[in-house]
């Protein structure tokens, strides 16, 4: 004898959202199965749901609706009228649930398959390459383009949206961007060895150091907003350069001291091609940072990217 629940025919409650009116795509998906496999236990196997679930869930469509969905009885279930009739409904709202997923995983893909990343002259040219041949390890298929500049032109391309991600190294986030630390780095002077201060005893002041013409990075740079913060502004330019790797061959040539990344001149340091000055009483440390539109946290290769950087 087919049984069914007493408050399915009770009015349901039509106030509120299409959401609170309407079952969700995992009850409709049960209700598909039932018609499919001619019983609530297949349809829950079907499902990967215990039988009471889904009976459940059943019980739950019908209170949500207001009428009886499903007969049940020794000989298995069996659609009433009026699911045969909501099933068919069904079928329409789930083939478009499945078209809405499709394309949103055609714009995942889409989105995955490229990444744009925007960062300082010490980061590109020093930390990026090793992340990216990591995040090549785990994202073959992803095509990667680098934008570098200083820490302003940084900015610049984030806030244009002609970036996902950006690296900077200044004492500031640029404003319009939200940002993470992602690893430490401190700034020091270099000369070559032919230089006087390579043979000196004891430390640069900050007075004799704000006195001598430097080779410097340009201004909008993180180096040299460093640099010049530590300074306070009166650093002096000997000449200015674009670029870590052109400001380190002028210092190697014996053109003049500068002030360098310790991530750039190890090499150099190593191999006596440059020596390092001690300097005391100026702050030379600051933060490397990610950095993104305020609001906009990065997602898909942008933030497997931000993840391989804090590893």
């Amino acid at each position: 004898m087919s049984t069914r629940d007493d408050h399915v025919g009770h009015r349901p409650v039509t106030a509120g959202t299409l959401a609170h009116r309407v079952p969700d795509l995992g009850g409709l998906e049960l209700l598909l199965a039932v018609a499919r496999v001619g019983s609530l236990g297949g349809a829950a196997r079907e499902l990967g749901i215990t039988q009471p679930a889904a009976s459940s869930r059943v019980r739950s469509m019908e209170r949500q609706l207001g009428v009886a969905l499903v007969d049940r009885s020794p000989r298995g279930s069996r659609l009433t009228d009026a699911g045969a009739l909501v099933t068919d409904w069904a079928r329409r709202i789930v083939e478009a649930a499945e078209a809405f997923d499709a394309g949103a995983q055609a714009l995942r893909d889409r989105r995955d398959s490229r990444l744009r990343v925007a960062a300082s002259m010490t980061i590109a040219e020093y930390l990026l390459p090793g992340w990216l041949l990591a995040l090549r390890a785990q994202r073959p298929d992803t095509a990667v383009s680098l934008l570098a500049g200083n820490s302003a032109t940084v900015a610049q391309r984030l806030l244009a949206d002609e970036a996902d991600v950006g690296f900077v190294e200044g004492l500031t986030v640029p404003t319009g961007l939200d940002s993470v630390v992602i690893a430490h780095d401190r700034l020091v002077v270099v000369t070559a060895p032919s230089h006087a201060w390579a043979r000196r005893s004891r430390p640069l002041a900050a007075e004799e150091l704000a006195a001598t013409s430097l080779i410097l990075r340009e201004e909008g740079s993180g180096t040299r907003q460093v640099l010049d913060t530590a300074l306070g502004g009166l650093a002096r330019p000997l000449i200015e350069l674009s670029s870590t790797t052109a400001v380190k061959a002028a210092a190697v040539s014996g053109a003049g001291p500068a002030v360098l990344s310790e991530l750039a001149v190890g090499e150099e340091l190593a191999m006596r091609r440059l020596i390092r000055v001690p300097v005391d009483g100026v702050a030379l440390a600051r933060e490397l940072r990610a950095v993104w539109p305020t609001g906009h946290r990065p997602t898909g290769p942008a933030r497997d990217l931000l993840t391989l950087t804090r590893g």
